[in-house]
């Protein structure tokens, strides 16, 4: 347990001293070489020299730097009990160069319950200020490969000598670049070195893919010593109870130490109401763990800061009970899962969805091993014209657990936070490029840090105590997301609104699953958006089938699918939208709107599409199934059905129509228009889903027990889920089932489906009638027995769906059923 320092009885009134003079040190001498110093309350002590490497530094009154000179200071660790440690100040920044280095000639110490090499506060402030506010920009114009020179958009303070880094503009993150600035012209620099990669600097097709220029260079440096290089023990600042922290304008290197719990480069930890506080206008780079860590802290403000090669989730809300505060302008570039070590990620790429990178033991907690550059375990925060620009695996990982972790678990306050509940402050004008998945919205932790791929979605509601208080849009305002190697966005939940969205070259453009499908007017609803599917920015082709197609590619499979929107699961609605560039080529298929590829979880034909237009684009893809493409490749049952409504005809040119994936069961030639190079087909009239109950497992891929075999007009479709049908539809089914009970859902009143079972007798309800022309003209569920057939009418009589649960994804109900059996009759 930390200890606290005694609070103050009143004000302390501190005697200024200098360092160099003896007179100043109890002992009558100047420190010395492998000292304990300790700065007592009482004294404020001015560093007017250079002293040699200290033992350690506990300050109990205040240490500043004379803004005389450049200042070094080496300890192993510096304690702030109830102290001040000031180089410059927020009205006054320090000029001078200062530079801490935090040695570790002594291991295994522990201040306090903060650990080694370190500056560790309790009940202490750090001012740090430095005198650099401007930390990145973007590119002017694109700079090759091979190039000395780049221009920038504002050079602002930067000087000869600074080091700055180029984010990657390609899928490959690790194709970032640092450099040092050796002239400047104007907004011109010229580098130290040429340039091994092409890095973009256009807004190509409506989309700014001007690549980021990051620079690292302070005056005021925290570092530890070099020997971190090789263990990744490098320092780390955290402040605690009672704690305030300042700082502006500083540098941080080598910092965080691997594998360490609450040692990170800077770490608000427990401090409780943080108003006021903040780091601004830093570089925080090539560190061992983490970047900026914001635990148990409200209303903080993290700006404009840049980050670069650092280990873990960089800019990290740790246990999901942080509200308040504000990330605003922070570029993050690099992030990677270990030092040294390829990620093992959990994702939905059928090779990644084991769990053995969770249980790894080179990662802090178990999702490090699919890090993220910002991790973000609240809603009720600011994130505001942020930029992930290339992480190993993902740019924006919204994890909502169900209450707060960690220390937080199992406390009142957990008990009645809920992040799952919580509507989104502000998530808006962020950018996320050369990541895995751009933005991840689901898969929040479980209390012991672990996730899965399937769940966690969010609801927000007006007061999140209150499961049945009004339910609020989750708005995600003018994201703009390029060149992820898999998705661009991945959410789930419901009632999740995306406005202004510019999506470009990204393998996948979006994805949205259900949560509880029904609760809300819509799952997700995305307005106003731009998809483009290759742009004028070709990227760094490096492989022989890249370099002959003329640029990168976005998976190791060249004949990969791009897909701008991506359907899956329930009710999403794509209104008012611009695809521009989808098009398929004898490397591979491409579309603007497609289906999650070939997952065997629900669809929906209430899923739709409104004011659409397409520029040099294909408007829909259903690719052929192939196992190394799918998301789980179980019973494909859903994609085997897809379907969405084309509500004023934008994308297949008749108003109301549906567009379903041409399986053979769904369309029909009177009523349907198929498009070949599609693998669909326009269908006029009502259109639902048809569901047959049993034992139709959706994975393993082992053969079903007494499979059924659904026939129209001479096609075969073995039923494994439910399957999208039109009115007026006549099916033969085949089985040697004993029973079954069929279900329509998502149908007008009046609408039906006629099935013809061989060797069935008997219906348990509807009304037997006497021709096979008396019950086609039924106008209520019927049925008719002849010559070892059974036939069936099923009809939506009431299109209230408050028939019997045949979805349990949000308890989605038949609006008409019947029980059919091979006995009586």
């Amino acid at each position: 347990m930390h200890q606290a320092p005694p609070a103050p009885s009143g004000p302390i009134a501190r005697q200024q001293a200098m360092w160099s003079d003896p007179a100043a040190w109890p002992d009558g001498r100047v420190p010395q070489a492998g000292d304990a110093v300790t700065i007592p309350r009482d004294r404020h002590m001015v560093l007017d020299v250079e002293p040699p490497a200290l033992r350690s530094l506990t300050i109990q009154g205040k240490l500043s730097f004379a803004d005389t000179r450049d200042r070094e200071l080496a300890t192993e660790w510096i304690y702030v009990q109830g102290g001040e440690l000031e180089i410059g100040t927020e009205a006054s920044p320090y000029q001078h160069r200062a530079t801490i280095t935090l040695t570790d000639a002594v291991p295994g110490e522990n201040i306090n319950t903060m650990g080694d090499r370190g500056i560790m506060l309790m009940a202490g402030t750090l001012n740090l200020h430095g005198n650099r506010a401007h930390s990145w920009t973007k590119l002017a114009r694109t700079a090759e490969r091979g190039a000395r020179e780049i221009e920038v958009l504002d050079a602002g303070d930067w000087r000869v000598g600074d080091q700055i880094v180029l984010a990657s503009t390609d899928f490959d993150p690790r194709q970032a670049e640092r450099r040092h600035i050796a002239a400047i012209r104007g907004n011109v620099l010229t580098l130290d070195q040429p340039l091994e990669y092409m890095h973009f600097g256009q807004i190509t097709y409506g989309v700014d893919q001007r690549g980021e220029v990051g620079m690292l260079s302070r005056n005021i440096v925290i570092q530890s010593s070099e020997d971190s290089q090789g263990n990744g023990f490098g320092g780390h600042i955290m402040a605690m109870i009672q704690s305030k922290m300042y700082v502006n304008g500083i540098e941080l290197n080598r910092m965080g130490q691997h594998m360490n719990l609450a040692r990170y480069p800077i770490h608000w930890h427990m401090i409780g109401e943080g108003q006021g506080q903040y780091i601004r206008n830093s570089a925080i780079h090539d560190t061992y763990s983490r970047c900026v860590t914001v635990h148990g802290t409200n209303n903080l403000r993290v700006e404009n800061n840049v980050t670069f090669n650092n280990v873990g989730h960089c800019f990290f809300l740790e246990d999901g009970a942080e509200t308040g505060n504000q990330f605003v302008r922070n570029l993050g570039i690099m992030t990677k899962c270990h030092p040294t070590l390829p990620c093992q990620p959990t994702n939905l790429v059928l090779a990644h969805q084991g769990t053995d990178g969770q249980r790894s033991p080179h990662v802090l907690i178990p999702s490090d091993n699919t890090a993220s550059t910002f991790w973000i375990t609240n809603p009720d925060n600011v994130y505001r014209d942020n930029v992930a620009a290339g992480s190993d695996q993902i740019g924006f990982w919204i994890a909502l657990p169900q209450h707060p972790t960690g220390q937080f678990e199992g406390t009142e306050v957990s008990a009645r936070t809920w992040p799952r509940r919580t509507p989104i402050r502000e998530f808006s004008g962020n950018i996320a490029h050369s990541n895995f998945d751009g933005v991840m919205f689901d898969r929040g932790p479980r209390p012991d840090g672990t996730f899965n791929i399937g769940g966690a979605g969010h609801i927000s509601r007006a007061d999140p105590g209150d499961e049945a208080s009004e339910l609020v849009p989750s708005v995600i305002d003018n994201l703009t997301a390029y060149k992820n190697r898999n998705g661009g966005i991945w959410s789930r939940g419901e009632y999740h609104l995306y406005t202004n969205l510019k999506l470009a070259d990204n393998a996948i453009g979006f994805t949205h699953a259900a949560s509880a499908p029904g609760i809300a007017p819509y799952t997700s609803r995305v307005e106003n958006a731009l998809f483009v599917g290759e742009s004028e920015n070709v990227g760094n082709p490096t492989r022989p089938e890249e370099v002959a197609y003329g640029r990168s590619l976005p998976a190791e499979s060249p004949d990969f699918p791009i897909r701008g929107y991506e359907y899956y699961d329930y009710h999403h609605q794509v209104v008012n939208s611009r695809f521009v560039n989808y098009v398929a080529n004898d490397l591979r298929d491409a579309g603007a709107i497609s289906y999650l590829l070939f997952t065997s979880f629900g669809m929906s034909t209430e899923n739709s599409v409104e004011g659409l237009t397409f520029e040099n684009a294909k408007p829909v893809s259903f690719p052929p199934i192939t196992r190394r493409w799918a998301s789980d490749y179980g019973g494909r049952a859903a994609y085997r059905s897809a379907a969405f409504h084309d509500i004023d005809g934008s994308v297949g040119g008749i108003p109301g129509a549906t567009i379903v994936i041409d399986n053979g069961i769904a369309s029909d030639e009177a009523t349907c228009v198929a498009r070949q190079s599609w693998n669909a087909a326009i269908c006029r009239g009502d259109i639902g889903r048809l569901n047959i109950a049993g034992d139709f497992p959706d994975f393993g891929n082992q053969p079903i027990a007494d499979p059924v075999i659904l026939i129209r007009n001479g096609h075969r479709f073995e039923y494994n889920g439910e399957t999208t049908i039109g009115s007026g539809a006549e099916l033969e089914v085949n089985t040697a089932k004993d029973d079954l009970t069929v279900h329509l859902r998502e149908m007008d009143q009046g609408s039906f489906v006629i099935l013809e079972l061989p060797g069935f007798a008997s219906a348990a309800s509807g009304v037997r009638v006497d021709s096979l022309d008396a019950l086609r003209a039924a106008s209520q569920t019927a049925w008719f027995r002849d010559d070892g057939k059974l036939w069936v009418k099923l009809v939506v009589e009431d299109a209230t769906p408050d028939g019997p649960v045949v979805v349990r994804v949000g308890a989605l109900r038949a609006q008409a059923s019947i029980d059919v059996s091979r006995l009586g009759g």
